[in-house]
């Protein structure tokens, strides 16, 4: 009941958010957000931003990945059992919760094509600065070329639910609408990005890795059915949701129970490295990148948010199913989604205010 109450309550208040939302689907099949993307063009004001308990936001995550390092260490259901979970989790249930949560919010590309390059931009710098870390000053000895190709998209890919529930809390469905604009063309870059050295340092073919990847089959079926303008029907909405929610809460218990937290101190320089990106070098680079392309205060808070998450609980099964060092990629997972209270705050409380 503990580990459940805080990640209902979360769902409950999101799902409460969306029926709000009005869509309407334009000219050319594209879809627009109607009433929630306002004000684009005006100048940019201060937020006064609601206080919030980051810790709380991300308790429940990290929690799920405790619960399923204790009941794999402390149980019956050994490594086994979660070999078996996590085949289940890559191939067909975060498929699932990656289609559903890009067609689940409408893009308004033709209302934000500033703010979207902002977020392509971020994203590029983003992996970018993931795939340079072997080549620092002073670092690159210590840095293991293999565990550096499972661990690079740790600096860069990001958890879409707190995205949604941290967004909807702090800035409406302004705020949900532009985070909807960012899953919607980060993901697909961020997945491809995240298969790429993997593949290299593998020696496999990058084409073929790509089409033999679930997760690249779900993110571009969700890119493409938004674009088109299809949504799940109503019918069928909610076995979708309970799908992508199980992939979310097995996904995380699969990341702590693969979890050895023995395997951090082994290439901590790696860790630290790809911690910093994503923890700190990701929202100055939002911060730099708010200023170049001149958003307004709701897209340049957007953007620190989604500078400043967690990495997604995917890296490990990505991981581990491409052959790496799984058990290394899930204790960076746990340590992200513990320093995410840190760099949340230092996102939307410092550099926020600097605007």
């Amino acid at each position: 009941v503990f580990f459940a109450s805080p990640f209902s309550n979360h769902i409950a208040s999101m799902k409460a958010s969306m029926s709000d939302v009005e869509v309407s689907r334009s000219r050319g099949g594209f879809w627009r957000m109607a009433r929630t993307i306002t004000n684009i063009n005006q100048p940019a004001k201060r937020l006064n931003l609601p206080a919030v308990n980051y810790l709380q936001l991300i308790l429940p995550d990290f929690s799920l990945i405790i619960c399923g390092y204790l009941i794999c260490r402390y149980t019956k259901l050994d490594r086994t059992v979660w070999g078996q979970v996590d085949s289940l989790v890559y191939f067909f249930l975060f498929p699932v919760l990656l289609f559903q949560s890009i067609t689940r919010y409408p893009l308004a590309l033709d209302a934000a094509s500033q703010f979207m390059m902002a977020g392509v931009s971020l994203a590029i710098c983003g992996i970018a600065l993931a795939y340079s870390v072997p080549y620092w000053p002073f670092v690159k000895k210590y840095i293991d070329p293999r565990d550096h190709a499972g661990s690079a998209q740790i600096g860069f890919r990001f958890n879409s639910f707190i995205a949604l529930a941290v967004s909807q809390k702090l800035l409406g469905d302004n705020g949900l609408a532009y985070m909807a604009i960012l899953i919607g063309v980060s993901v697909p870059i961020f997945n491809i990005a995240a298969v790429w050295p993997m593949a290299k340092h593998g020696q496999q073919h990058f084409g073929r890795e790509l089409i033999r990847n679930p997760l690249i089959w779900g993110t571009t079926a969700g890119l493409l059915a938004n674009i088109a303008g299809f949504t799940v029907p109503d019918w069928m909405a909610p076995s979708v949701t309970r799908v992508g929610q199980a992939g979310l809460v097995l996904g995380l218990m699969a990341a702590g129970a693969g979890m050895q937290l023995s395997a951090l101190p082994r290439a901590k320089v790696l860790a630290a490295s790809m911690l910093s990106v994503r923890h700190f070098a990701m929202p100055v680079v939002a911060f730099i990148m708010a200023k170049m392309w001149g958003l307004d205060s709701t897209q340049t808070t957007t953007l620190l948010l989604f500078s400043a998450l967690p990495t997604a609980s995917t890296c490990y099964v990505l991981a581990a199913r491409m052959g790496y060092n799984g058990p290394y990629v899930s204790s960076l997972v746990t340590a992200s989604t513990a320093m995410a209270v840190l760099s949340l705050s230092f996102a939307l409380s410092f550099l926020a205010n600097a605007i």
